[in-house]
């Protein structure tokens, strides 16, 4: 495989569960991830608070043996690319992501269905910054797979309750 980095972002980020929305709140917009079965691929739509969509499809390489380094690659879709992927077998995670920014950082908090709250802090291609005091964080979880999109759709089926395992 050639460099996964060339036309793709680098993220790096560390993931916290949190016991609250902090005050800040920018913007709140309502997430439906679609995990395409034996795949790296997600097909993300995004309805902003005035209704706007978008939808692409993503696909993330990890650069290292732990996931805070990760190249990703997204495709804007129309909606006849859209609902021809849709056909495809995937695990879904729904949430309210909320995007907070205070003292100069920007924080995004995913509220899962259950009511548990996911914070992310992106470092961009740096190293990603230790929590700000303003962020009630119960436990990191960035080294931990069972916090990643990917395995909470895959242990969330819709309508259960179970906490996903590490």
């Amino acid at each position: 495989m050639g460099d996964p980095r060339k036309y793709a972002v680098v993220e790096t980020e560390r993931r916290f569960l949190v016991t609250t929305v902090p005050d800040g709140v920018l913007t709140a917009s309502r997430i439906v991830d679609r995990y395409i079965t034996g795949t790296r691929l997600r097909l993300r739509e995004t309805v902003a608070a005035d209704g706007t969509v978008t939808r692409k499809l993503g696909h993330k390489v990890r650069l290292g043996p732990g996931p805070e380094a990760i190249a990703c690659t997204s495709l804007y879709l129309d909606d006849a690319e859209w609902a021809l992927l849709c056909a495809l077998p995937a695990r879904t995670l729904e949430k309210t992501r909320h995007i907070i920014e205070r003292d100069g950082l920007r924080v995004a908090v995913d509220e899962l269905e259950d009511g548990t709250l996911l914070a992310e802090i992106d470092g961009g291609a740096g190293p990603a910054p230790d929590p700000p005091a303003w962020l009630e964080v119960l436990a990191e979880v960035t080294a931990d797979e069972g916090w990643t999109g990917a395995r909470l759709a895959q242990e969330w089926p819709r309508g259960s309750s179970r906490r996903p395992r590490g």
